[in-house]
């Protein structure tokens, strides 16, 4: 019988010891599956999707992940467990991993792609299912073996997900090793030693974790904190807007670091754009009521976990706002002068949507700027607009690595069917948010490559071609 990760509980005694023993049998997995072909790796990764996107399995899994974390809705969890892997899926089919990758005949390079060795992924409460599955598939693409190593509050969903996981390997043939986790109960101490003892460390989760991984000694990717703002121009369809705007913010109740946190108005159209929101389920809150959200969500200056990622009326009267509030989707709180002495701009994790108006365009931007300087600098921003310099000016202006343009900001963010970013649940945000990559995790981050480097003609220009403007302007 082949022992699942449940079976795995933890013994009293050195958490290194403990990782060492996975560290081995991961290196043993790893080593019966390092002369995968391309098509056994790929059916790896399939039998990995398929682990979580099999529908009961994903409606289970789903169900388990709000009974562990009290976080999220499950109708959310399930189109996660299975959209972002059937996503995540499709890309890895589209691409080659496993000997020479390019042949460039003309540079004289031949890249041949190699395994980066045992990687530790770090699973956050929010999405303790989907976000394991979705780094073990890339993981195994490129024939590593993984360790997982879940959140408290997720560990028990987490670990139920490696099972499903192990089971699929087994039945195409392969060690149930190449894919493990963390034992229960999970701490700080146990994650420590994984990361300091695996190849690569992917976090996603908070920024403890981040910081963590890069002090540990081993090569780290982590991902920067979620705030999203997104700026609803003069041009925008509000009705359009408005829509993707609910949907986006109501999903799996706001649990995404790519939910919409502030929307900034134009003020030529605010009145108009409220109006649009409220037909789509938005509450607009009484300045009184303001307070009590202001009371409600943050208690000691950290966020409240009665109402974070919370359904709408499980807010709404723990706050103790109109008995209307109740019936909405989501709550809009106006506000003006973002920064750091106004918490409504940081991020939210909840129904809560905060609303300011711009002057102008260069005062949204400016707003965003902002807001940016509080929380959430380098994830992303969004924008409804029909003027595309108004997109471009924001790319071109704002430090942030993604800026979307008339979409579902949750939807789009982590990779989309009508979009071209890759499918992930981990954002890089760049040097701006102290990460080390500055796009959306993916399977090229779990590969070495080696070079194979040969002669070609030879590609020297003169001096003049690279100097002569230099010398004719300023002299030599």
């Amino acid at each position: 019988m082949i022992q699942t990760a449940t079976q795995a509980t933890l013994q009293p005694g050195d958490e290194t010891e403990i990782v060492a023993g996975l560290i081995e049998r991961a290196r043993a997995a790893q080593g019966v599956f390092a002369d995968a072909d391309q098509a056994r790796v790929d059916e790896a990764v399939t039998a990995l999707a398929w682990s979580i996107f099999e529908p009961h399995r994903a409606l289970e899994l789903a169900q388990r992940a709000v009974d562990d974390t009290g976080l999220g809705n499950v109708e959310s969890k399930i189109i996660k467990n299975q959209r972002k892997t059937f996503g995540c899926l499709r890309d890895l089919m589209r691409v080659k991993t496993v000997g020479v990758i390019e042949d460039n005949p003309a540079k004289g390079l031949v890249k041949y792609a190699k395994p980066v060795g045992v990687v530790a992924a770090i699973a956050p409460s929010t999405n303790p299912a989907a976000t394991p599955v979705n780094k073990a598939m890339m993981s195994l693409k490129g024939r590593n073996a993984v360790i997982v190593a879940p959140s408290p509050a997720g560990a028990g969903t987490t670990t139920l997900t490696v099972d499903y996981m192990r089971a699929e390997l087994v039945k195409i043939g392969l060690p149930a090793d190449l894919v493990q986790v963390l034992p229960q109960p999970v701490n700080k101490a146990l994650t420590q030693a994984l990361m300091e003892a695996a190849d690569l460390v992917v976090v996603t989760g908070s920024q403890n974790n981040v910081r963590r991984a890069y002090s540990s000694g081993t090569p780290a990717i982590g991902v920067g904190a979620g705030d999203v703002s997104v700026i609803i121009d003069s041009s925008a369809d509000l009705s359009d807007a408005a829509e993707k705007i609910t949907m986006s913010k109501i999903f799996d109740n706001s649990t995404s670091c790519s939910s919409e946190n502030q929307i900034i108005v134009l003020a030529d159209v605010y009145d108009d754009a409220i109006q649009a929101l409220q037909a789509a389920g938005g509450y607009l809150a009484t300045p009184l009521e303001k307070e009590k959200i202001r009371n409600t969500l943050w208690v000691d200056g950290h966020l409240n976990r009665k109402v974070i990622a919370k359904d709408a009326d499980v807010f709404a009267a723990e706050a103790g706002l109109a008995p209307e509030a109740a019936m909405a989707k989501f709550f809009m709180v106006e506000d003006e002068n973002p920064g750091p002495d106004t918490p409504f701009c940081d991020e939210k994790l909840s129904l809560v949507l905060t609303i300011y108006k711009a002057r102008d365009f260069d005062d949204a931007m400016a707003q965003t700027d902002a807001i940016m300087d509080v929380c959430g600098r380098g994830h992303s921003v969004g924008i409804h607009t029909a003027d595309m310099d108004h997109a471009r000016k924001l790319a071109e202006t704002l430090s942030t690595v993604r800026v979307l343009v008339n979409q579902a900001h949750t939807f789009g963010n982590g990779g989309s069917f009508t979009n071209g970013l890759p499918f992930t649940l981990s954002m890089g945000c760049g040097t701006w948010a102290g990460n080390s990559i500055s796009e959306n995790l993916n399977y090229r981050h779990f590969i070495n490559i080696t070079h194979l480097v040969t002669e070609i003609p030879e590609d020297k220009p003169s001096e003049d071609d690279l100097f002569g403007e230099y010398w004719a302007k300023h002299g030599k």
